[in-house]
């Protein structure tokens, strides 16, 4: 490290560089804006940046090694030398039969693990037949009205060999218990199951609005799960915590990483307070972020959630275990930076995304394909955004190197930049009462809806450059190419479920109903009674109005 010498004599330096280089150069001609920011309310950027701006890092207390705390580097000590991220593209197309084509394609083309997408219907705890599901039947993924439909997706495709990440929340709790009975039709040991679900309720509240019932109710859900999982599945992920989709609703870069962690700690406190030890638990938490358009704050971004989380669980809660302490976190290239203009366009956006969440240390990844601003994406689509990852893998180098942008006098200081930013936007959370309160008063939201509002008046200004829709336009024919989900498959999934009810023991399905709500009236864990049911092939939509009987509906 410098001493304060040599730090004197850095910052004498740089001011003659700005006086004598830098300054006559700007006076002269300019620079191409009059303020450089990392995004719509981000940090400041300046225009050089040296051992000064780092002065304050510990590299032993600060940054560290792989596999150590903080876990600044990385929360393993070789990271893509041992074994690369998980390529998890997320699929999940209208029909079970359909879902299961594409999975077999996926693994066919090298794909690590996978990844699925349900329709609007399954999401909100809805059958088919639902006049609430009208129109929406495999629009925006699969439709699972039942664990027949859960085999169809499965068919031929043993559960422990792959590992599955499940974009579910307010029923996460039935979807987890159909791939848990296919599983055990399948003969697969519990323990051998691997996935995650991604069962984060108070995002919803923020960001997606996919909720069923109220917050305390939910909670107490999402601690069953933990509970039942530690014990039974403990190789299965348990909550996905997510900034994605609160990126996604507008915010910056500090406030995903404040609030997703914020609802973390949420999380882990309603089970500490339901009796479960934190390092029984703690281990089974992921997290889930977005990669964006600003290569370095991303890649500054993933390094400090990591340092702050493990500060957080050490202080906060007693931590012992290390492994409770790492922040492991999924990452998918920002859905909302495609455009439905120059969609090829979309290629490089997703590929430089990608770029930031290796280099950031992402556990798997999900490139988006480039038509996803239209559609579902077609084959050729999710194929070149798979290859995106391979290459990056393979050709690249950025896998061969751990934590490759250590030490770069920029990425460090962005690192603390927005470690204390986020921590600010946690003490105001604090203030509030906690991330559940805050989303009740809907503080949170305000915040995200502020800068979402500020970001969108900077492109219709031109002020921020949005290649192919605000600038470098061209006149282009529509896009043709694209998935969609015809009447005939929506009117035949409506038909499977009724197919279901007709053939199925419906004595059993009321008995086990019956049994479930028994269980949520009380303070039993409902994840067994769920099983039962969903092997009853009670369906999806009768299991969630078992539970709608009991907890109500949440209106937001």
């Amino acid at each position: 490290m410098f001493d304060a010498d040599d730090l004197e004599e850095i910052r004498e330096g740089r001011d003659r560089w700005e006086s004598d280089t830098y300054g006559p150069t700007v006076d002269r001609f300019g620079e191409r804006k009059e303020d450089f920011t990392t995004d719509t309310g981000g940090q400041n950027v300046q225009p050089l940046y040296t051992p000064d701006d780092v002065a304050d890092i510990d590299y032993g207390t600060d940054t560290g090694f792989p596999g150590e705390e903080p876990y600044t580097r990385g929360v393993y000590s070789t990271m893509y030398r041992g074994r690369l991220w998980t390529m998890r593209q997320y699929a999940g197309m209208g029909t079970a039969a359909e879902t299961n084509e594409r999975f077999n394609y996926l693994l066919d083309e090298g794909q690590t693990g996978l990844s699925m997408a349900f329709d609007l219907p399954t999401q909100m705890g809805y059958d088919s037949d639902s006049s609430m599901a009208e129109g929406e039947v495999g629009k925006s993924g699969v439709a699972i009205d039942s664990l027949d439909d859960m085999e169809t997706v499965f068919g031929d495709i043993p559960l422990n060999e792959v590992s599955t990440s499940m974009t579910i929340n307010a029923p996460a709790s039935v979807l987890l218990a159909m791939y848990i009975a296919v599983g055990d039709k399948q003969g697969v040991e519990r323990e051998q199951l691997r996935g995650t679900i991604q069962n984060d309720i108070l995002k919803e509240y923020i960001a997606r609005n996919t909720y069923i019932f109220p917050p305390e109710p939910s909670m107490r859900i999402i601690t069953d799960i933990f509970e039942f999982c530690a014990e039974e599945i403990p190789n299965f992920n348990t909550i996905s915590i997510s900034g994605y989709h609160i990126r996604e609703a507008g915010s910056t870069a500090a406030q995903e990483i404040a609030f997703t962690l914020g609802d973390g700690l949420e999380y882990v406190e309603a089970a500490t307070e339901a009796g479960l030890d934190v390092d029984d638990f703690a281990p089974q938490l992921s997290f889930f972020f977005n990669a964006h358009n600003n290569v370095l704050e991303e890649v500054a971004k993933f390094r400090a959630a990591r340092r702050m989380w493990y500060k957080l669980m050490d202080e906060r809660f007693d931590a012992e275990k290390p492994v409770s302490k790492q922040l492991k976190f999924h990452t998918q290239t920002a859905g909302s930076t495609l455009t439905a203009q120059q969609v090829e366009n979309n290629v490089v956006r997703v590929a430089y995304q990608a770029l930031a969440a290796v280099l950031g240390g992402t556990q798997s990844l999900h490139t988006n394909g480039k038509d996803e601003a239209l559609s579902l994406p077609t084959e050729q689509s999710v194929r070149t955004a798979l290859r995106t990852q391979q290459i990056l893998a393979h050709e690249s180098g950025a896998a061969d190197t751990i934590d490759p942008l250590a030490g770069s006098y920029y990425i460090e200081s962005l690192t603390d930049e927005l470690e204390a930013e986020a921590f600010e936007l946690l003490e105001e959370v604090d203030e509030h009462g906690g991330m559940r309160q805050a989303v009740e008063d809907r503080w949170v939201q305000r915040q995200i809806q502020d800068t979402a509002f500020e970001r969108q008046r900077e492109i219709e200004t031109g002020e921020r450059i949005i290649v192919g829709v605000n600038e470098f336009k061209v006149d282009e024919e529509p896009q043709e190419d694209i998935e969609e989900v015809s009447e005939q498959e929506q009117r035949e999934q409506r038909e499977r479920v009724e197919e279901i009810r007709e053939t199925r023991d419906n004595e059993a399905v009321e008995d086990a109903l019956a049994e479930l709500k028994t269980a949520a009236e009380g303070d039993e864990n409902v994840m067994p009674s769920i099983i039962d049911a969903v092997k009853a092939y009670a369906t999806t939509g009768e299991i969630c109005n078992a539970m709608r009987d009991v907890f109500g509906e949440y209106q937001g």
